[in-house]
């Protein structure tokens, strides 16, 4: 009888079809500390129609966890932030691997299709395409595993994120005048209730990516530092009292809340910038060893 050999599943091959399967999943469930925050603020909630909101909000969830669907239609443009300890076996292969797996993702997920190749304004069908997926690099010296956030960052809160650079005279007010007139110019679109990244920085590409790795910290979570951490809670205190509500249909909060990273910066200017996260906000962190096994932090009960 003839037999048929069997094909040894590479290392390389093995981890793409987990970050295949996790990039899916990211789009189906919302991670741990997003739930336990929306669950929060619907119960804290007093509005009638803003209740209403909320209860939609779940329910979707469930419906998505029952049917094991996107939560959301717009799957976004899928971005790895990445932790990458320097002595980790597959670095060399890890813009492969993430590129591979993004295009199984999007056809086993499903994921709707969102790269159009700029200029050409061609859709590839695929979510891959020049420099896409984002891949934004950490290199962690005497470390052989790698932390990965995926982000789904969706065309009507993420993406329209904005910077400024500021001059030192308009000081931190100038900060706060920003992010409020951000904030309060995206209304429902940016679907509220937010969690708002602040960066804070020299120039606008180093304020824009420090907001954008803000959301992806944990709601809660505070700045190391003692005079942003209290920047933070003054942000989301003025933010809630503006009463945009959950879908900006009113209501008790706007915000999920605030979270600020920061560099040093020059003394001439305050670079700015505002990311923002849906209520919706689909993000996820593995960890991933050497021998390839492997932790989700975001999500206690994820089975990949």
């Amino acid at each position: 009888m003839d037999t048929v050999a069997r094909t040894e599943v590479t290392p390389a091959e093995q981890l793409t079809d987990l970050m295949a399967r996790f990039t899916a999943y990211i789009g189906k469930r919302l991670p741990d500390d997003v739930c336990a925050k929306l669950h929060k603020l619907r119960k804290a909630e007093t509005q009638p129609l803003a209740m209403a909101v909320y209860e939609a909000m779940d329910s979707n969830q469930e419906a998505a966890k029952r049917l094991n669907r996107p939560s959301c239609q717009d799957t976004g443009v899928i971005q790895y932030f990445i932790q990458a300890g320097a002595k980790f076996p597959l670095l060399g292969e890890l813009e492969t691997i993430l590129r591979d797996a993004t295009l199984i993702a999007t056809k086993n997920g499903p994921l709707r299709h969102n790269a159009v190749e700029t200029f050409d304004e061609k859709n590839t069908g695929t979510n891959t395409g020049y420099k896409v997926p984002w891949l934004d690099w950490e290199i962690v010296p005497d470390d052989d595993g790698i932390t990965i956030d995926v982000y789904m960052a969706g065309g009507g809160c993420t993406l329209p994120g904005s910077a400024k650079v500021l001059m030192p005279g308009e000081g931190y007010e100038g900060v706060t005048k920003f992010v409020f007139d951000v904030i309060t110019s995206y209304g429902v679109n940016a679907c509220p209730p937010l969690l708002v990244g602040v960066g804070v920085s020299s120039s606008v590409e180093m304020a824009a990516r420090l907001s954008k790795k803000a959301i992806l910290r944990p709601v809660g979570s505070k700045n190391p530092n003692a005079n942003a951490a209290k920047m933070e809670d003054l942000l989301e205190d003025g933010l809630n009292e503006v009463g945009i509500g959950p879908q900006g249909l009113s209501g008790n909060a706007s915000v999920m809340g605030v979270n600020i990273e920061n560099s040093a910066r020059h003394p001439s200017t305050i670079g700015v910038a505002v990311s923002t996260g849906c209520w919706a906000h689909r993000r996820g962190r593995i960890r991933i060893n050497a021998d390839l096994s492997h932790e989700v932090i975001s999500h206690k009960d994820a089975a990949l």
